[in-house]
């Protein structure tokens, strides 16, 4: 793998030449790669603290539990993710957790009512995760997440490397589906967030989150009746012949 930690190259064909060289491999093993070898001290993991997030959260603490875990706040999130959220870390005693909430500012021009959820999903999502996320970030050449695959159509073809602006994006549970997630929480007796016993398998923002019925995707509970399925933290840029790894 130290072949491909070479710079300067196109950051595109980079996280092409990872994703082709990552094949095959655990996530465990994707992990130790991208924290140990390939950028110590420049990745972090993004966690929402969700229905699925103990598995990564697990891995990474088992590898390196002084790796940056960052949590949006959005203050609309459900109590439960909040008590969970304080659970896990206390568990798996992560070192640095940090949590990232909205401009302040930004908030009392736009959402002074606090229901700019209801009016403009897209932008109330942009105010507490997406602009909170890119001042998070700042600093790291690449970051973890835990999408999968099987989640929903518009995450059926991730790749395990991606770029993300100006750093690459690993997604090392891509593959996986909800058997090796659910073996994984009962190997390692890992707690389940609350609200997944009541029908929750994919937890975002308390007003913008429902329930699932049998055979619906995972994250059809998701901004339910709206042509919206992705807060905008995990939408990837068109691609750019000019960015590096040196940038």
């Amino acid at each position: 793998m130290s072949a491909l930690a070479l710079a300067p190259l196109d950051l595109d064909e980079y996280a092409a030449a990872l994703d082709a060289r990552l094949q095959g491999r655990s996530p465990q093993q994707i992990l130790e790669i991208a924290i140990r070898d390939l950028f110590p001290g420049q990745i972090a993991l993004v966690s929402s603290f969700g229905a699925e997030a103990a598995v990564l959260l697990h891995m990474v603490a088992g590898i390196d539990r002084s790796t940056p875990v960052l949590f949006l706040d959005t203050g609309k999130l459900f109590d439960e993710t909040l008590a969970y959220r304080d659970e896990i870390a206390a568990q798996l005693r992560l070192a640095d957790l940090r949590i990232l909430r909205p401009d302040q500012k930004a908030l009392a021009a736009n959402d002074e009512a606090g229901t700019l959820w209801f009016r403009d999903a897209d932008a109330c999502c942009r105010i507490r995760k997406v602009e909170p996320l890119e001042r998070g970030l700042k600093g790291f050449a690449a970051s973890i997440n835990g999408r999968k695959r099987f989640q929903s159509a518009t995450r059926s073809a991730i790749p395990l490397v991606e770029v993300d602006g100006a750093r690459l994006k690993f997604n090392p549970l891509a593959t996986w589906g909800p058997q090796e997630t659910a073996d994984y929480f009962r190997i390692h007796d890992l707690p389940h967030h609350p609200l997944v016993a009541k029908g929750y398998p994919s937890i975002g923002c308390a007003p913008c989150t429902q329930p699932v019925a049998a055979g619906e995707d995972a994250r059809a509970g998701r901004w339910r009746g709206q042509d919206k399925t992705e807060c905008g933290i995990h939408v990837s840029p068109l691609p750019s012949q000019t960015r590096t790894l040196d940038e």
